[in-house]
């Protein structure tokens, strides 16, 4: 498993280079402990060579073999003559001999008249220190020492240094642990505003950035990141601020603007009016003039009656809090769009109880009419369209509407309820909608508190609304 935060990253770091560092004191330890004993025997060894193993020629009394005073416990001597091991002893606690197995004459045999200390592994006698030399009568005399004292001392040393080290490393972890959580106290504080700021929804509105990280030393790294860091917000914060400000603007013009055209567009649709019913008679260049008056005021009018009301959202004015049958509104609003596109086929699955919902039966009417109108205006004749209504769970009500038509480009799906985004790019405004349609369902679905989203392919398009419900 490895450590994914930097705490424990840094103890870990800690720990593995403490570890090595051990690990070559402990083997740095070991060998010089062993090479210094090591020399002691070959010391040893040096000044007693060839006196036991002489002594092996001539029986002494008591039956033993050779002179074993002065001989420490487990000294090893022995006689080889023509290869062959002929007399061999070992120096117990009683200071009596005893004669070697045929294995440890083997290795025996087999060292090198050098006058040199070798260490040897004898299958009985464990690990040995020898060194052979030449004798006066042809033969080759081998002393030896047990390496026992030293295997044991080295060992002692190196589980007495393991001890230790694990007893150093557990309070080094704990204590570094301890030391550099403190140390990252503040890290983890920008890391803890930052989490608060990436919850925030800086898309749109006014935002209040959270407190600014304490102030640390500067001349640390941390401070130097939550001193950045600050400045950061700081900035953030009066973009964030002037982009508000700007919104509020753009809201105040929008809903100024609107309100300011419908009269002398309702105006102009009066004066259209009155000229039409004027008894004299009108050429027909003029009549078709003023039809087309009539027509691009109305459409207009249309238009500002979309940005009046989109203003009046944004700026968060309140929505009629009434009971809505959502079913009754769909069923209306379905007979609507067959009557005015009578070459789709319509359709409506409702469930038996009514759907009720608490909110503005107007604004609900307004975004089941704009879905039927786009599945109309961008669907071939021909094309069925299914609307229903069901009761997903408590609390929520679903508007679903479906079509079989070509689908949605792509490219288009991820600002569909952007205002002003329309399929055709190349079609004039005056043969299509003003593409606030579906920013007008976004709108008035989210003041209600409900989501809309869409999935589509060719053959299936399916625009889903969820609502609360009643």
């Amino acid at each position: 498993m490895r450590p994914y935060t930097l705490r424990a990253r840094l103890v870990a770091g800690v720990l593995v280079l403490l570890a090595l560092a051990f690990a070559a004191i402990g083997v740095a330890t070991s060998i010089a402990l062993e090479g210094f004993m090591v020399g002691r025997l070959d010391q040893q060894l040096s000044m007693t060579v060839g006196k036991f193993a002489a002594s092996l020629e001539h029986r002494v009394e008591n039956g033993e073999y050779g002179d074993s005073r002065g001989q420490s416990p487990g000294t090893l001597g022995a006689r080889v003559l023509n290869g062959r091991v002929t007399d061999a002893a070992v120096v117990a606690s009683n200071s009596t001999g005893r004669n070697l197995a045929a294995g440890d004459a083997a290795v025996l045999a087999g060292i090198p008249v050098d006058g040199r200390a070798h260490s040897v592994e004898l299958p009985t006698l464990d690990d040995y220190r020898v060194m052979a030399i030449d004798g006066q009568d042809g033969d080759v005399l081998i002393n030896g020492l047990p390496m026992e004292g030293v295997n044991t001392t080295v060992h002692r040393l190196q589980l007495a240094e393991i001890v230790m080290f694990a007893v150093v490393m557990l309070v080094t972890g704990v204590a570094g642990a301890i030391g550099v959580r403190l140390s990252l106290r503040s890290l983890e504080r920008v890391a803890a505003t930052a989490r608060r700021v990436s919850t925030l929804p800086l898309a749109s509105g006014e935002v209040a950035l959270p407190d600014r990280v304490p102030d640390e030393d500067p001349r640390t790294e941390v401070g130097q990141v939550g001193a950045a860091f600050n400045r950061m917000l700081g900035h953030v914060g009066e973009a964030l601020a002037q982009r508000h400000a700007s919104e509020q603007r753009m809201r105040t013009f929008a809903a100024d603007a609107s309100h300011e055209l419908r009269t002398p567009l309702a105006t102009v649709r009066a004066h259209v009016e009155l000229a039409r019913r004027n008894p004299g008679e009108v050429p027909e260049e003029v009549r078709h003039a003023l039809e087309r008056i009539e027509a691009e005021s109305s459409r207009m009018g249309k238009l500002v009656e979309d940005l009046l009301l989109l203003a009046r959202l944004d700026a968060g004015r309140p929505l009629a809090r009434d009971q809505v049958d959502l079913t009754r509104v769909v069923i209306d609003a379905t007979g609507d769009a067959r009557v005015s596109a009578p070459a789709h086929h319509w359709r409506l699955e409702l469930p038996e109880e009514p759907v009720t919902m608490i909110g503005d039966a107007d604004r609900i009417h307004q975004v089941v009419a704009n879905l039927l109108s786009n599945a109309r205006a961008h669907t071939p004749p021909g094309t069925t369209v299914t609307v229903s209504v069901r009761d997903p769970g408590p609390g929520k009500a679903e508007l679903t509407v479906s079509d079989d038509g070509p689908g949605i480009p792509e490219e288009l799906r991820e600002e569909l309820f952007e205002r002003f985004v329309r399929a055709d790019k190349a079609r004039s405004r005056a043969s299509g909608g003003s593409g606030l349609g579906l920013a007008i369902v976004k709108a008035v679905v989210g003041a209600h508190g409900g989501t809309v989203d869409v999935e589509s392919r060719p053959g299936r398009t399916v625009f889903r609304v969820l609502l609360p419900a009643a």
